[in-house]
């Protein structure tokens, strides 16, 4: 692996996946995403885990402070239900809360359902490690992180990756590019060439 390689942590949060009980989608889903969007060499590591707060605080921590990732996306357990803990456990882990990934992909949701208002989805900063709560279904997945596109391809609503790099820059972490046709991501002119 070079220096240049980003180390993404992948969570996928389910009490029946984790079992068999299903299969689970969010790991491959993401997988698949992050490679048709990053131009910027990356690794995964995976994990697929109960909705425990301390297996899930445990897992965050042993991908920042030992697996040394700069990234990490979790999907599943963000929901109002008893068993949904994910955002405790990432509170629970964080440095600082950065609340704007949240707010976002409840905006983008609401143009689909109006339960997205439930959804508890936040983003938090350990060490320099960004670490995004995302939705269960694959669908809400890329929505929210690649915005909304109008007919003809427009960009109508930003989707939250598109800050990722940027937020990476600033918290110390690497230098990443994305695929400008499936996220712009956005940096002020003077963060452009590292």
């Amino acid at each position: 692996m070079s220096a240049q390689t980003i180390k993404i942590g992948l969570v996928s949060i389910s009490d029946r996946a984790s079992k068999g009980v299903y299969q689970d989608l969010g790991l491959p889903h993401l997988q698949d995403w992050l490679t048709k969007t990053l131009i910027s060499p990356w690794q995964a590591e995976t994990r697929l885990i109960p909705d425990e707060q301390s297996e899930i605080e445990w897992t965050l921590k042993q991908l920042v402070d030992e697996a040394q990732c700069s990234l990490i996306l979790t999907t599943g357990g963000t929901g109002p239900a008893i068993r949904d803990v994910t955002p405790e456990a990432t509170l629970a882990v964080a440095d600082r809360e950065m609340p704007g990934f949240g707010e976002q992909m409840r905006q983008i949701s609401l143009n689909f359902v109006p339960t997205a208002i439930l959804s508890r989805q936040i983003a938090v900063i350990r060490k320099q490690c960004l670490i995004i709560n995302l939705p269960g279904q694959p669908k809400a997945i890329a929505q929210t992180l690649e915005g909304l596109k109008d007919a003809s391809g427009k960009q109508t609503t930003h989707g939250i990756f598109a800050a990722v790099p940027y937020c990476l820059d600033l918290i110390g972490g690497p230098y990443i590019e994305t695929h400008p046709e499936f996220v712009q991501a956005f940096r002020p002119k003077s963060a452009t060439n590292k």
